[in-house]
């Protein structure tokens, strides 16, 4: 099941002019069965820095972590390289455009560099982000 497909029986809120039809939402929604898909491999964790600004990920938010997913090119991951997590992109090509492969960890704020795991490198990939909890006040 799709995560559209999940959320399909959610109220429609319109971002234009409110529609004189919507005096009322209906439901109740659990955010556990709709944002966690593998219950006994979900993890919740709390965003420390600012590496991830730029692909809206800021200090504070909550992540859902799923350590029951197969890690992809491009995905949010939360990795353990040399005794600390990391929130970065996954990348399995060169960011700098070379046809070395091998393991990027890529942040998204030009303030910080990409981390090439190396051979000697204590590393694993601890879980895929499947989403991201913002507070809005």
């Amino acid at each position: 099941m799709d995560d559209l497909e999940i959320l399909k029986d959610l109220p429609e809120i319109h971002a234009g002019f409110p529609s004189p039809s919507q005096d009322y939402m209906k439901g109740v929604i659990d955010l556990n069965k709709e944002l966690v898909h593998h219950p006994a491999a979900t993890f919740y964790g709390r965003v420390v820095g600012d590496s991830m600004v730029d692909a809206g990920v800021q200090e504070g938010d909550v992540l859902i972590i799923d350590k029951a997913l197969e890690p992809a090119e491009g995905d949010l991951c939360v990795s353990y390289v040399d005794g600390d997590f990391a929130l970065k992109r996954l990348s399995l090509t060169d960011p700098s455009g070379g046809d070395e492969k091998g393991v990027w960890l890529l942040p998204a704020n030009p303030k910080y560099k990409p981390i090439k795991v190396e051979e000697g490198n204590d590393f694993l990939i601890w879980g895929v982000v499947t989403y991201i909890i913002k507070r809005m006040r």
